[in-house]
């Protein structure tokens, strides 16, 4: 009597039906064959013998074959051919002949096609539908990669495979990890869902959903996504990444981190081109730059940023609807462009902009150069216009020209204010005990007013100067303010407003 030693063979025994003749598994040649009765069950004992079924052959040192339900059992150098395209060896094999079912095990059970050798302990292969599985760690080699893991299918007519738990894929490119992955070999396409990260030699990408094209090296990932290399971090909801050249696209909630700088981009949409240093991000678009222990935020429709590599300095340039906020000056435009080189701010079309200073600035473009992260210079061309706020008398002095050229000192207080072509101010006067005395109303071709706590301290004319002093006493609500005054204090950004946290 028989006993099979395979877990729970009996019971699958006992619920396969008896064979037709025609489905029956042929034995073509052994060299000694030995017929069995036992209980009213026939079997056949064949060593090394060779079988065929529905095109495949079986080889074995000793197999037993039960004729009534078409099983066989085998041991020693077992061997399945499929046509000219399959292979598998083990030391045990189970074929259940109704359903074509082979469950071959051993030390090290192996299954090749023409292109990839699977390796693992133990194989379930449907040959009807052509589809091996293992439930041990496996480990597959094709011409260019080798995936490992604790679960797998192949498809041996589709040629996909899919892996679960511990997946890891190595190419002499990149490699990737992951807890579940569908690989196509034909189109060279991975579908991967859990925490996946692929790494080469420029960096990784980390997410838990997407594709990735073993040959093209793309990939996209459909939840959160970072890629992560030695000059950028690039993070979005959905994310794209030509791994070749490394140029990324993201969207929702897009986060650009340029390491050498710590300049941060965010917004809703952005790209990444990586050889040439270039980013675009819009959508609720800002960035911020870190200098020194202050931050300069800037927000536009779209933004662009500039890197160079040879001093790492970069180019941020803003376009429609700009907002600009720093610890000690805020402004509005409809665009910008700040040099990090040069520490330049550019700010054109209908740019104004504050101070906790209480001053105002407005003009057809405004330049502000930075000196040790404060303002130390702005240069305004074009219907220029400055405001100051007297907290004294609780009046505006105002100065306005063609030209103006504000210098600051330290606390980002205005210093001196230089007006070149159609000079015109009108600043309040007042004496050694702080008294007001009067508005004085000056137009000049030139002029060079110095301030100290907001407050005119002395006024010299390239020029004639045509002026008056009106006492306060007779100071007409027409004459407080020059044509064009418009103090606006209410538009000034909040931090909050430039990062879009508040409307």
């Amino acid at each position: 009597m028989i006993v099979s030693s395979f877990p729970g063979v009996q019971q699958v025994l006992a619920q396969v039906k008896p064979a037709q003749s025609e489905d029956l598994v042929e034995i073509l040649k052994s060299d000694e064959l030995e017929l069995i009765n036992e209980n009213g069950i026939d079997s056949r004992r064949v060593t090394n013998g060779v079988f065929r079924h529905k095109g495949a052959l079986l080889y074995s040192n000793l197999a037993i074959q039960n004729i009534s339900t078409n099983v066989i059992e085998a041991f020693g150098n077992v061997k399945i051919v499929q046509g000219d395209t399959v292979t598998v060896t083990g030391d045990t094999l189970y074929y259940y002949g109704n359903t074509r079912l082979a469950i071959v095990s051993g030390r090290k059970t192996v299954l090749k096609d023409r292109k990839r050798t699977l390796t693992t302990q133990k194989i379930e292969y449907n040959m009807a539908q052509g589809i091996a599985s293992y439930k041990v760690p496996g480990r597959t080699v094709d011409e260019e990669n080798i995936l490992t893991s604790t679960e797998g299918f192949y498809n041996t007519a589709t040629k996909e495979f899919t892996y679960y738990k511990n997946v890891k894929l190595v190419n002499k490119k990149y490699t990737l990890t992951t807890d579940t992955l569908l690989y196509h070999s034909l189109t060279k396409w991975s579908y991967f869902n859990g925490d996946t990260k692929i790494t080469n030699k420029d960096g990784t990408v980390k997410g838990t959903k997407g594709r990735y094209n073993t040959e093209s090296a793309e990939s996209a990932f459909q939840n959160r996504t970072t890629v992560d290399n030695e000059t950028y971090t690039l993070t979005a909801d959905s994310l794209e990444v030509d791994g070749k050249s490394n140029n990324g696209k993201g969207k929702g909630n897009v986060v650009i981190v340029a390491k050498k700088d710590k300049t941060i981009l965010n917004g809703d949409e952005g790209y990444y081109w990586k050889t040439a240093g270039y980013s675009k991000i819009f959508g609720h678009a800002y960035v911020r730059n870190v200098v020194a222990e202050d931050t300069l935020y800037i927000r536009a429709d779209t933004l662009y940023s500039y890197e160079n590599s040879r001093d790492s300095t970069r180019k941020l340039i803003g376009n429609k609807n700009v907002f600009i906020y720093k610890s000690d000056f805020q402004g509005k435009c409809d665009s910008i462009s700040y040099n990090t080189a040069d520490s330049v701010i550019r700010f054109f079309q209908k740019p104004i902009l504050w101070s906790e200073q209480h001053y105002q600035m407005e003009a057809d473009s405004i330049t502000a150069f930075l000196v040790n992260n404060q303002i130390n210079r702005m240069l305004l061309k074009g219907k220029s216009f400055v405001i100051t706020e007297d907290t004294l008398v609780k009046q505006f002095n105002q100065v306005k020209g063609r030209t103006i050229n504000a210098y600051f000192q330290t606390g980002n207080k205005l210093k001196q204010v230089l007006v070149d072509g159609n000079g015109e101010s009108a600043y309040y006067a007042v004496d050694d005990k702080e008294k007001n005395i009067g508005l004085n109303r000056v137009e000049c071709g030139r002029m060079n007013l110095l301030f100290e706590d907001n407050r005119v301290q002395g006024i010299s004319f390239i020029g004639k100067p045509d002026g008056r002093l009106i006492p306060p006493s007779k100071i007409k609500l027409t004459e407080r303010q020059l044509e064009g005054f418009n103090w606006r204090i209410t538009e000034k950004p909040t931090r909050e407003k430039t990062i879009w946290a508040e409307l």
